[in-house]
């Protein structure tokens, strides 16, 4: 896993234990080092668009986006979607149709 060198990372040994990965910390202000975070931030702004104030946004306006964006296929994932390859490594399901 890699992250940026927010606070919200302190706890990143405990993260890296109980979820069985490494964790590498991306050097500052080298954006492509985090590439699927910064693709999702990309697809978000489609949604929310800077300066958005997310405190006015309603649960169901995130939930929708939620769906939105886990029901989206991806070239990385072979044109599945993510939820499908979730359900699928969770489940052992076939690929769903939608």
């Amino acid at each position: 896993m890699t992250v940026d060198n927010g606070r919200e990372f302190a706890g990143h040994k405990e993260i890296s234990s109980r979820l069985n990965v490494d964790v590498y910390f991306a050097h500052p202000y080298h954006s492509w080092e985090r590439g699927l975070n910064e693709n999702t931030n990309g697809l978000l702004r489609q949604y929310f668009p800077k300066k958005t104030d997310l405190r006015k946004v309603s649960d169901q306006k995130v939930e929708h986006v939620e769906h939105m964006l886990n029901n989206r296929p991806r070239k990385l994932l072979d044109f599945l979607a993510p939820y499908e390859v979730f359900n699928h490594i969770t489940y052992k399901t076939k690929r769903c149709t939608y």
